[in-house]
């Protein structure tokens, strides 16, 4: 994997910092560590971020472009937005964060009353990364069996992946090692 993260936001995968710190210790080197959060105060959101030593900040509730252009300049960490998905990703939406400095955006389905993981697949017709002046990382509902699939008709920057990997809510080493084969067997085989 390219990078590891941990859940700081309310959800049934949220770590503590103290779990947070003990998983993103046994990262390997010269894989970036990434804290997902959603609608915390910048304050709180920069201070982890110092403190677990992230490389990128992901944020997946309302956040807006002026929030997330605040936090890059507090934190001075990247920063990805997740964007849900319910139609049409609008260029101009994606605009909007590329001018705030934002780093990637990742598109996830939209699931009323839930930030993400939720382990749905949206229309992958409804992303076109060609069309976004940000790279493009899929999400929503990716798993080992759908993910080439997903890669050959999105062609995304990257895919993100949870509930995908995962056997009665706890990821499972033999779905994990599936899923990143399959990306790095496409990856082979692309062009």
């Amino acid at each position: 994997a390219d990078a590891a993260v941990v859940v700081l936001a309310p959800s049934r995968r949220q770590l503590s910092p103290a779990a947070a710190r003990e998983v993103l210790a046994a990262v390997p080197p010269f894989v970036c560590r990434v804290g997902v959060f959603v609608d915390a105060s910048l304050e709180t959101v920069a201070a982890l971020a110092k403190e677990l030593a992230l490389d990128v900040i992901q944020l997946h509730g309302h956040e807006s472009p002026e929030y997330c252009q605040a936090l890059r300049e507090l934190s001075g960490r990247r920063v990805i937005k997740a964007l849900r998905v319910e139609g049409p990703l609008p260029a101009e939406v994606v605009a909007a964060y590329a001018d705030a400095g934002v780093d990637a955006i990742l598109a996830d389905t939209k699931v009323p009353g839930v930030a993400g993981g939720t382990g749905q697949v949206f229309d992958w017709s409804w992303v076109s990364p060609q069309n976004y002046p940000l790279p493009l990382i899929l999400a929503g509902g990716l798993d080992p069996e759908n993910v080439t699939m997903a890669l050959e008709a999105v062609r995304p920057y990257g895919v993100d992946v949870s509930s995908g990997v995962e056997k009665e809510g706890v990821k499972d080493p033999t779905r994990m090692r599936a899923f990143l084969a399959a990306v790095r067997a496409w990856e082979r085989g692309s062009t």
